[in-house]
């Protein structure tokens, strides 16, 4: 089973895609102050939880939604005809780095995606590109809650260079010209709820489906991200959406 269509059935029953609830992810629009009629852009979209919130929020906008899932996208549209959006929302499935940059949009939306460009840094500049002068960047990184052991690295396939703290990322954006005007960071709580998620998806699609070629390899891929977060980074690793403006 490819990577993308498995990241589709991991997230049915988390759609948001990042361990953020539905009341911090409202929290965070409301803190972004855009306009009623926002031009909005989410890169990396996965299944646009966040781009028809948005949608929701501002209810004379309109949004760009970029992935290379065409699962997830699948999953997109339907959602979004399901909330009456569907002519508000365009879904591309394309690669997010070849988007042309227009710097028109209002609200750039990375949640999650920012290997997608190579890292904070790089995303803080690239999608910088693509807002207008008074716009809002919104992204969501990982970072390291505490000092990162070695079962913590281990489970997620990473050295300590590889994410910062929360000080260090806040530090970067300033560098790169932007100031954080609010931020959430993500509470035991919405990990939980993201991670359990994420594996009993994976867990009840291959008890499900027992006789599927792909239902043994997906039940241990769901056991080994599980013992991986369990036992290694669950309370380690950090997750913040920062909500980002020029300086």
């Amino acid at each position: 089973m490819d990577r993308q269509r498995l990241s589709s059935i991991a997230h049915t029953h988390h759609p948001i895609a990042a361990p953020v609830s539905g009341v911090n992810l409202n929290r965070l629009l409301r803190r972004a102050g855009r306009e009623p009629a926002a031009r909005i852009l989410d890169l990396g979209c996965g299944e646009a939880a966040w781009a028809l919130q948005a949608l929701a929020h501002y209810p004379d906008g309109v949004a760009d939604g970029l992935d290379l899932s065409p699962y997830a996208l699948e999953r997109a549209a339907a959602a979004a005809a399901e909330r009456g959006l569907a002519d508000r929302l365009t879904l591309h499935e394309r690669d997010a780095r070849e988007y042309p940059a227009d710097g028109g949009y209002d609200l750039v939306l990375c949640i999650g995606s920012t290997h997608a460009f190579g890292g904070f840094g790089k995303t803080l500049d690239a999608a910088g590109r693509h807002l207008n002068a008074d716009g809002v960047l919104m992204v969501g990184e990982g970072f390291w809650a505490v000092p990162p052991t070695r079962a913590a690295l281990d489970a997620l396939d990473a050295t300590p260079a590889d994410y910062t703290a929360l000080a260090g990322l806040v530090e970067v954006a300033a560098n790169a010209g932007w100031v954080p005007v609010y931020a959430h960071v993500s509470e035991a709580a919405e990990w939980d709820e993201y991670e359990w998620s994420w594996t009993g998806s994976l867990t009840g699609w291959a008890l499900d489906n027992p006789g599927h070629p792909d239902a043994a390899a997906v039940l241990a891929i769901a056991r080994n991200h599980r013992n991986g977060w369990l036992g290694g980074y669950r309370g380690v690793l950090g997750f913040v959406t920062l909500v980002l403006r020029r300086a």
